[in-house]
């Protein structure tokens, strides 16, 4: 409730307009010399509403510390006018839920990251009031995961890890230990990470490699392989005009485009990881149709050093 004290204690600055130039002896601030005061409405009602979305919120309860919000933003490129909304996301929550408040941010480059991480204050640097300083994932502290065990122990860690890293020269090896991992579950677990990958690595050639993985490595490839390729075998089978027919027609088509997905991924993998492919190794790759061989090739090509690597000890 306003009282009479608190009308004195704000109504001498609108009265004296630099009586806080004249504080900054009293209070110690390194405040520059003010030339001019401008008085502004301090009616800070939304006369309209504004929307103003956080990504996931959530409540966390813990039995010691009791319930905090983490409020979870996506961030995809530097943004100068962020930290304000940041800042305004944490101090809303704060102050409808009555909660400790925390920013996470998510981020899948490292200068992206580094520039997320740096505490941003509302006021000068001698007087910073309202500070913002999220948490931040990113590359540059994510994990590296290529053990299939590792990635099999925790799926959505491992899906945050590979996303994060899509740019970087190790994908290929954490893209097949999550494709590898998740032979071992079940569809309905596997079908969400296996989005949420697809998703997080759009627009990267590491996509098209997370794809070709899923239509090699795992029983529900289906959806992943050229419709081209499934009609070929329908087609075939179809022709023979029996039940038998289109059962071998569909086989041989399956067949056919997880040899030829197998092939495209060992290719892919060399060129995502700058190793020149040779002709004639191209062509022994592509005219390939044996899978233990292409998946044993597959295998090294996410680590050889040489496109030539990938058929040793053969």
């Amino acid at each position: 409730m306003v009282n009479p004290p608190h009308e004195a204690m704000h109504h001498i600055f609108r009265h004296d307009l630099h009586l806080f130039s004249r504080l900054k002896d009293v209070l110690d601030l390194p405040l520059p010399a003010v030339v001019d005061a401008v008085v502004l409405p301090n009616d800070l009602t939304e006369t309209r509403p504004v929307e103003r979305r956080v990504d996931p919120l959530l409540r966390l309860v813990s039995a010691k510390d009791g319930s905090l919000l983490l409020a979870i933003e996506v961030q995809g490129k530097k943004d100068p006018s962020k930290p304000a909304s940041w800042a305004y996301y944490v101090s809303y929550l704060w102050t409808k839920y009555a909660l400790p408040t925390a920013l996470l941010v998510v981020c899948q480059d490292r200068a992206t990251a580094e520039w997320a991480a740096r505490p941003t204050a509302s006021g000068p640097a001698y007087m910073p009031t309202l500070s913002i300083r999220p948490i931040v994932v990113g590359p540059h502290n994510m994990p590296v995961i290529t053990d299939p065990v590792r990635a099999g122990e925790d799926l959505a860690l491992a899906t945050l890890a590979a996303i994060t890293h899509a740019g970087d020269p190790d994908i290929g090896a954490m893209l097949k230990a999550l494709s590898t991992a998740l032979r071992d579950v079940p569809e309905s677990v596997a079908d969400p990470i296996i989005e949420f990958t697809a998703q997080g690595l759009s627009k990267r050639p590491a996509q098209d490699l997370w794809r070709t993985l899923v239509a090699v490595d795992l029983s529900f490839y289906k959806s992943y392989l050229s419709e081209e390729i499934r009609d070929e075998g329908r087609t075939e089978g179809r022709a023979e005009g029996r039940a038998e027919g289109r059962a071998e027609g569909r086989a041989e088509g399956r067949a056919e485009g997880r040899a030829q997905a197998s092939a495209d991924a060992i290719l892919l993998v060399l060129e995502q990881r700058g190793i020149a492919v040779p002709d004639d190794i191209r062509d022994r790759v592509t005219g390939c149709d044996d899978p233990e061989t292409l998946r044993a090739w597959l295998l090294r090509a996410v680590t050889a050093d040489s496109a030539e690597e990938i058929f040793a000890d053969e």
